[in-house]
């Protein structure tokens, strides 16, 4: 892409991306109090002098830290905003980059502890880094170089190592700061350094009387002018605490210090949320009071229309504390954004083995940044999305907030969605700050099935194209071993260093081979006076390109100097090159587009030509970012292709007329308008439209059919949707086909004729029934309660020989019944016989380590042939039959659970309340729903009342189908079916 499609399209952005609503509301306190009780604590050196230290617990890799205590968000399945690809993607994916200088600095803060998650957090002063982790802490200097053994975090915040640290240095003080949460009582503690030195002056504990009413889970710690402000995912009620206040000045001294609390009036939640308040990174403070909280509401969360950010200002009188307020929220429209990963679960990310890794969603990551300029006052912070509309990829959506001065209002500068440019590598758990000059660093883990968790980093200079990362993705550290559990670090750290303003200082959990928390220093700014080079080739690209192309270079001033008369060059293919000379001066930081004196010849079609370009500048000092190479290929005019099918959607199983949305890609090299798609359905007659376009080369679109593909019946739909243009020279690539199955997982098949199953009975199964309704029956209020470790006869009748029998049970309740999830094979019944009555004995094994809980059964037969193996798929002449199991006894799941099933109350419109009575538990649940092709859509933690469990499911945006929903523990579930329409 060229800089000025790049510059045009962020104009396009930018026209829409402002839009605001003022709750008009204010509140004042929900709470006050003041810290009376401050206590003293020693210097690490001094308690290593007396013996008092306490060093670091030790933990093992199977020691889970800190479970999580947290509910997700109220996801509706199906609803929210892109259905595609996130559309900032596209605009990363396709910008230019360029390479930034190894790390100044790697080293491991803790080495050799394997418990997870680390939780790991730190601070960069003048003359130390203060890293935590979970439990624990140790002082550096800033060559990495340990000054103190581990320290457990009681060693200063006396009595408790709970966890969840975060470590601050406030500058404008010169003092460092720890903080934890603590759960007797609820609150947070915070240590004040009484001085300078974190390894030689003792600390001011503030402990006690913190308290917050419920436990203060994912407590983020923040400072601002008048105050150090804390926010936490707390359930205090509507109008209670979720934001606290404590008194900077005071605590600074070692004096008492109030404390209040606001409520986030107009927030959407309905399970676990993580807003922060913007946290003064460095240069001026700002002036006291309007302190900002930020937050992202989703709009796949019930209760949320649009995609936005909602901040709120809070102002603190500490003078008459009654006069404090929190302002109404403030709304601002973003673009859309997917949020939500695998219906709000906690494992999502797979890893090259082990399980799949919390991707830590709808979270404001670690810390929201504050920087103040002459000009304007800047904020920066991320959180995690998905960026593709087929599959799944873990991408950071990262802002700059922009206010003309202190207390105005604040306004989206740019907005970007970054990916990994490794394909198929995710990008998440980002933090990320603003240096003294506006250059932005991000650093960030990637992880794939097939690469280790990485720390990476990337930037942008302050005057780079808008909404775009620009620094090429740099390593910090490559693990190599897998997180041995679902749960991953969460948070990470990224401060700038308060002696130049200039170097990042980025924590990180990895493993290498076992769990790890690495620090990573790096730079963006500048360090040369002297330093130059290509950095895109804006012409030739991709085309259709002939005899005479020109040559357009993108040259850029990476030096501290101005700079002229800087010498390029450009070959094709290695042959001769084309030579000129930059005469105007580039300015610090400034790119110029420089057009060379002649022409190349391009003009062999399909021919992938390879294009070099170089700065020549004698006293450039650093040679390595010089050149740029990239390839063009020269593209035969006329080639279109349609290259996704979004709609119909593959899993919304029941039959119906389908809209038909697909995405339609140039490959030519022509601008092609009023050209015809078409679709078929089975090999039908095709429907014929005609696209209005413009479609340029290179470019997408996206195209929604007016007609509607028919899809009515039971069975698999072939859709076959194609380009038909004149003269298209690549024809093999004009056709995209899916296969729609419409079977809600009902199989069909044909029992008239006594196929199939009349008389069942495994255990307290004991049915008899007639052939079913397109040959499937559903006995669910039939139950066989069967044990592990044993082979149980299962007696079918049926009334045709030749009968094959196949049984699966779902013992990971996806949905779907998997090779190893059979518990009979493919087994004939009267071998060659025709109709008549025929019972057979069969065994169905259940094995020593399968799931305990309720599961789906399901026995399947098939005439004249094996069963298939998938359990979806209909036969020509058999049946298909689901019952329920117990595996483990029924007394055993009684304990656990109770006696009773699970209840569905059908409200309409496809919405469900779905009602447990456990008349045992009192624990919290899991709430799990998933569709037939073992995708989980919903995943919540769901709370007795009066043992009593209730949740209200939306499933009225979700594709029609059956659904599992399952409710329980890691020990046992119970299991019902539902069928959206």
């Amino acid at each position: 892409m060229t800089l000025g499609r790049i510059l045009l399209s962020l104009i396009v952005l930018c026209s829409f991306l402002t839009s605001d609503a003022q709750a008009p509301e204010t509140s004042g306190p929900s709470s006050n109090g003041i810290i009376t009780e401050v206590s003293y604590v020693p210097s690490i050196a001094q308690q290593l002098k007396d013996g008092t230290f306490i060093p670091a617990e030790e933990r093992t890799g199977d020691q889970e830290m800190n479970p999580k205590r947290r509910d997700g968000n109220r996801v509706v399945p199906g609803k929210g905003t892109p259905l595609g690809d996130d559309p900032l993607y596209e605009l990363q994916k396709n910008s230019y980059t360029f390479k930034s200088n190894p790390p100044l600095l790697v080293f491991d803060a803790d080495p050799s502890n394997g418990s997870t998650p680390s939780d790991p957090t730190g601070a960069v002063g003048p003359n130390h880094y203060l890293g935590a982790w979970n439990t624990a802490f140790r002082i550096f200097d800033k060559d990495g170089v340990p000054l103190t053994p581990e320290a457990s975090l009681s060693s200063v915040l006396t009595g408790n190592n709970l966890g969840d640290p975060i470590i601050m240095y406030d500058k404008w003080a010169d003092r460092f700061i720890i903080t934890e949460f603590d759960s007797s009582p609820n609150g947070f503690e915070m240590a004040v350094c009484a001085g300078p030195d974190p390894v030689n002056d003792g600390w001011y504990l503030y402990q006690a009387q913190f308290t917050t009413g419920s436990f203060p889970d994912y407590t983020k710690f923040s400072i601002w002018s008048d105050g150090y402000y804390v926010t936490a995912n707390v359930n205090n009620g509507a109008n209670g605490d979720r934001i606290w206040v404590v008194e900077r000045d005071q605590m600074l001294n070692g004096l008492p210090a109030q404390y209040v609390g606001f409520p986030l009036p107009g927030i959407a939640t309905f399970g676990f949320y993580s807003p922060q308040v913007l946290n003064v990174t460095g240069g001026e403070m700002p002036e006291p009071g309007n302190a900002t909280v930020v937050y992202m509401q989703d709009n796949a969360w019930f209760g949320v229309s649009t995609d936005h950010l909602k901040l709120w200002n809070v102002n603190v009188d500490w003078n008459n504390i009654n006069n404090s307020e929190i302002s109404g929220a403030t709304q601002i429209n973003t673009e859309t954004f997917t949020g939500v990963f695998d219906g709000g679960s906690f494992s999502n990310l797979q890893q090259p083995s082990g399980p799949d890794i919390d991707c830590l969603q709808a979270t404001i990551m670690n810390q929201a940044q504050f920087r103040k300029f002459p000009t304007h006052n800047s904020a920066v912070f991320n959180f995690v999305v998905d960026a593709l509309g087929a599959g799944e990829l873990a991408a950071v959506r990262w802002y700059e907030l922009r206010q003309d001065a202190d207390g105005e209002p604040w306004e989206i500068y740019q907005e970007g969605t970054y990916t990994s440019p490794a394909g198929g590598k995710h990008a998440f758990a980002a933090s990320m700050a603003m240096d003294a000059n506006g250059n932005i660093g991000m650093a960030y883990s990637t992880v794939s099935s097939s690469e280790n968790i990485a720390i990476q980093y990337t930037g942008r200079l302050a005057n780079d194209p808008l909404n775009t990362m620009t620094v090429e993705e740099t390593l910090i550290a490559q693990g190599s071993g897998n997180d041995p559990s679902f749960r991953y670090a969460d948070y990470t750290h990224c401060t700038v260093d308060p002696v130049d303003e200039k170097k990042f200082w980025h924590i990180a959990e990895y493993f290498d081979p076992i769990r790890k928390d690495v620090v990573g220093v790096f730079k963006i700014a500048p360090d040369l006076n002297t330093d130059v080079g290509v950095v895109d080739i804006l012409s030739p690209t991709t085309s259709t390109m002939g005899t005479d192309e020109s040559v357009t270079v993108l040259v850029r001033n990476f030096g501290i100097d101005p700079i002229s008369n800087v010498p390029v060059e450009f070959t094709l293919d290695g042959g001769a090159p084309l030579a000129g000379i930059i005469t105007e001066e580039i300015a610090p930081g400034a790119m110029i587009e420089y057009t060379l004196t002649g022409t190349v010849d391009l003009s062999v079609t399909d021919q992938e030509y390879e294009l070099f370009a170089t700065t020549l500048l004698g006293t450039d000092q650093d040679a390595t970012n010089d050149a740029y190479s990239t390839s063009a290929t020269n593209l035969m005019p006329n080639d279109l292709g349609v290259v996704y099918i979004s709609e119909p959607i593959v899993g919304d199983e029941q039959p119906d007329d389908e809209d038909v949305t697909v995405t339609i890609h140039n490959y030519g090299g022509t601008t092609h308008s009023d050209f015809l798609v078409g679709f078929s359905v089975n090999g039908g007659t095709p429907v014929i439209e005609t696209v209005a376009g413009p479609l340029g080369p290179g470019e997408y679109m996206q195209y929604e059919f007016d007609a509607e593909a028919d899809m009515n019946g039971i069975g698999d739909f072939e859709l076959n949707v194609f380009t038909s243009l004149t003269d298209d020279t690549q024809p093999d690539n004009d056709s995209y086909i899916i296969t729609v199955p419409k079977n809600v997982c009902q199989p069909v098949s044909n029992c008239a004729q006594g196929d199939g199953i009349r008389h069942l009975v495994l255990e307290n199964i004991d049915n008899i029934s007639d052939c079913g309704t397109n040959g499937y029956s559903a006995f669910l209020d039939q139950v066989a309660a069967l044990n592990q470790g044993n082979i149980y006869d299962m007696s079918i009748t049926t009334e045709h020989g030749s009968q094959f029998v196949r049984a699966w049970v779902d013992f990971n309740d996806s949905f779907t019944f998997t090779g190893l999830e059979t518990v009979l094979s493919s087994t004939e019944i009267a071998e060659g016989e025709g109709p008549g009555l025929y019972t057979d004995i069969l065994p169905v094994e259940i094995e020593s380590d399968d799931d305990l809980g309720e599961h789906l059964l399901r026995v399947k037969t098939n005439r004249d042939g094996t069963v298939p193996g998938n359990a979806c798929n209909g036969t020509t002449f058999g049946e298909t039959e689901d019952y329920k199991v117990i595996i483990g006894s029924v007394d055993l799941l009684e304990s656990i659970l109770g006696p009773n099933d699970i209840e569905i109350r059908t409200l309409g419109d496809d919405r469900f309340q779905i009602y447990f009575d456990s008349e045992v538990s009192h624990d919290p649940l899991t709430f799990q729903v998933m569709d037939t092709q073992g995708r989980m859509v919903v995943f919540n933690w769901i709370y007795p009342s009066n043992g009593v469990y209730t949740y209200d499911l939306d499933m009225s945006y979700a594709a029609s189908g059956a659904y599992l929903i399952r409710i329980g523990d890691d020990r046992a579930g119970k299991i019902e079916r539902i069928i959206v329409q």
